[in-house]
C-alpha cells in the first residue's frame, strides 16, 4: 500500500524570538534558520519516517531544486513534483521561548499545481491506498472526487483553515484531521459537531491535551506524552504522517494514534520543520523507555 500525498512544499525561514511580536512592534531575532517544510511535505517526511511508502504530489519554482532534491533524501517519491513558473513558496516562521509559533506564507508555486501532475500520480494509485490533502495548495476537491472514484481512502487535514473548502470535500473523506480551533470553526460553519459530520473517523487535536478520535464506535481520548516544548512547529503535521503510515501498514486506529503522539512529542523537542522529524526508531526507543 502507499500514501499519495497532493501537499505543499515551503522554505521555512525560522526565526526565534523572545516573545510573539505584537503589530507595529519589531523584534531582534536570537536566531534563524532556513528549513524545508509545508505541512504537505512535513505529512510526507513523516509518513516516509514512520515506513510507509509516500509519494509527494506537488510544484516548485525554479528556486527549489534543493527542496525536491531533500525529500528525495529523506525517502520521499519526488517524481510527481512539477517545475513551474513561479516562486517556491515561502514561509516566515518566528517561534517564541515557550516554543509557540506564528507564521506567514507567501503561496507561489503551491498554488498552481498542474492538474496533469495530479492525474498522472494518481494513475499509479492502486485501491486502498491513501490519498491526503491539506489546505496549503490547489486542486483539493479535484483529487478527492478523482480519488473516491478511483476507491482509494481519503484523509484531510483542515489546515490553514476554510470552511467552504473543508464542506466541499467533506462528502468523500475516510479520515479527517482537525486541531481543537479548526473543530471548533467547522462546529460554528456548519452546526455539527465532530461525530455528525459524517465522516468515518475525525481525530481532534488538542497540543498539551492529547487528543480525541471520533469514530462509529464514539468517542475514544488519548493522553499527551508530557514534555517541555521548544518549538510546536510541524508537531501536527508529524502527528497527522505517522497517524496514516500506520493505517497503512494496518495497525488499528488506536495504536496508530498512540505510535503518532510519541513522534509528536519528540517534535515539539526540536527546532525545525521536515529536517528534524523523528524516524520509527526514535519513536519505538521512546517507547521501549516507557514514555
Amino acid at each position: 500500500m502507499a500514501i499519495w500525498n497532493l501537499g505543499s512544499i515551503n522554505a521555512d525561514h525560522v526565526y526565534a524570538v523572545p516573545h510573539i511580536p505584537q503589530a507595529g512592534e519589531t523584534l531582534s531575532a536570537t536566531d534563524h534558520a532556513l528549513f524545508l517544510g509545508g505541512k504537505g511535505t512535513n505529512m510526507s517526511v513523516a509518513g516516509a519516517r514512520a515506513g510507509a511508502t509516500v509519494h509527494h504530489i506537488g510544484a516548485v519554482g525554479d528556486d527549489g531544486e534543493w527542496c525536491v532534491d531533500r525529500l528525495m533524501e529523506y525517502g520521499v517519491d519526488t517524481r510527481f513534483i512539477a517545475r513551474v513558473d513561479a516562486d517556491t513558496t515561502q514561509a516566515l516562521i518566528v517561534v517564541d521561548l515557550q516554543g509557540e509559533n506564528m507564521i506567514v506564507l507567501s503561496p507561489g508555486a503551491n498554488e498552481v499545481i498542474p492538474q496533469s501532475i495530479l492525474q498522472e500520480a494518481l494513475s499509479e494509485a492502486e485501491t486502498g491506498d491513501w490519498l491526503l490533502i491539506q489546505n496549503e495548495t490547489n486542486l483539493q476537491r479535484t483529487a478527492a472526487v478523482l480519488g473516491r472514484k478511483m476507491g482509494l481512502r481519503i484523509a484531510y487535514a483542515a489546515a490553514p483553515f476554510d470552511a467552504d473548502r473543508v464542506q466541499a470535500v467533506l462528502p468523500a473523506l475516510d479520515l479527517l484531521f482537525l486541531n481543537a480551533v479548526e473543530a471548533q470553526q467547522l462546529q460554528d460553519a456548519t452546526g455539527l459537531t465532530p461525530d455528525a459530520l459524517g465522516v468515518a473517523d475525525v481525530i481532534v487535536t488538542l497540543g498539551a491535551d492529547g487528543a480525541d478520535w471520533y469514530s462509529r464506535a464514539g468517542k475514544q481520548h488519548f493522553d499527551a506524552i508530557p514534555v517541555e516544548p521548544v518549538d510546536t512547529t510541524g508537531a501536527g503535521d508529524t502527528f497527522t504522517g505517522y497517524t496514516l503510515a500506520g493505517l497503512d501498514r494496518g495497525q488499528p486506529m488506536a495504536q496508530a494514534i498512540g505510535v503518532a503522539m510519541r513522534a509528536g512529542a519528540l517534535m515539539v523537542q526540536r527546532h525545525g520543520t521536515a529536517d528534524v522529524i523523528p524516524d520509527l526508531k526514535e519513536v519505538q526507543d521512546m517507547m521501549l523507555d516507557g514514555s
